[in-house]
């Protein structure tokens, strides 16, 4: 008998792996759904965007392949390329003033004071409006003459501003919406960060007789860094992807001066119909955005690991 149950692991071990292979054949079926919706909405729309990039296609006309061509033509567009370096202009404001901003606004809800939680929850609804309805409001703030801004602005004893009228203000201008919609996402992610800090090593700066700045350039900004790459790094791909606020704002203009690669790509692909030349500015697009996210991990990385 007792050999009987010393041999009984051994029967189960030399089963598992056949079932551990039956399971696999059973069971492998249930990843056919994901992997089908996957290649549906994922792999066949970007392989039928390279292939439309190799092809001068217009709607309604006929399809001639032209190789790399469209990617010769884009890199020798100025427009394309000015519309390159103010998406990067765009990008570049509207991270970096919301990351100030929303960081020192999580170190002043961090604190307490009376009626904070209603000051918190009145600093974050901007960040519950949808993007064209934040746009449509901002735009008849921004009206010349029957703007609420340029009336505050005649009160204080200042010169009106043209706004998103002028080709030299319009994108700090529209960088000022970006700000005010989205510095409430970065308050969220840094107030978390804040919350979670442990006690200890405030306790023990507070004896040795550290300054409140000390304390933070030295205890706080380390240990939140990870939290603040994370906001970098979210906030720059939602800049870079800015698509509605502008368009519905400005359209591009005055001129072309606001036109970002994104209204380029729209432009190119749904009011000229070049849907080949379209093709080829989102595939470059997409390369941009992957090198920068891929650079923002690395130095997460680097935060993580220092």
């Amino acid at each position: 008998m007792g050999n009987s149950a010393a041999a009984l692991p051994n029967s189960t071990a030399v089963a598992a792996p056949g079932r551990r292979r039956n399971y696999a054949r059973h069971y492998g079926w249930f990843i056919v759904p994901a992997g089908a919706v996957v290649l549906a909405v994922i792999l066949f729309p970007w392989a039928f965007t390279l292939f439309m990039s190799a092809h001068d296609w217009k709607i309604g006309g006929g399809r001639l392949y032209v190789g790399l061509e469209n990617y010769r033509k884009l890199f020798t567009d100025e427009r394309f390329l000015w519309s390159v370096l103010r998406t990067l202009y765009f990008t570049a404001l509207a991270v970096i003033l919301p990351m100030l901003f929303g960081t020192a606004a999580a170190l002043v809800f961090n604190r307490r004071f009376p009626l904070r939680g209603l000051a918190r929850t009145i600093f974050i609804l901007p960040m519950m409006a949808t993007p064209v309805a934040v746009a449509l409001v901002w735009t008849m703030m921004f009206h010349p003459q029957l703007g609420v801004l340029n009336w505050l602005l005649t009160q204080l004893g200042l010169p009106p501003s043209m706004w998103v009228y002028d080709a030299r203000t319009v994108i700090p201008t529209l960088v000022l919406v970006e700000v005010w919609h989205w510095t409430p996402l970065v308050m969220l992610i840094v107030l978390g960060g804040l919350a979670s800090l442990p006690v200890d090593p405030y306790e023990a700066a507070k004896i040795d007789g550290a300054s409140a700045w000390q304390a933070f350039r030295h205890i706080t900004l380390p240990l939140l860094m990870p939290f603040l790459v994370v906001a970098l790094i979210i906030r720059t791909i939602d800049a870079l992807k800015a698509f509605d606020t502008i368009y519905v704002i400005t359209q591009g203009g005055p001129g072309t001066s606001s036109e970002t690669i994104n209204i380029f790509l729209y432009l190119q692909g749904f009011a000229y119909y070049n849907m080949g030349y379209a093709s080829a500015v989102v595939v470059v697009f997409f390369a941009l955005i992957v090198s920068l996210a891929a650079l923002l991990l690395w130095t997460r990385n680097r935060v993580r690991s220092a």
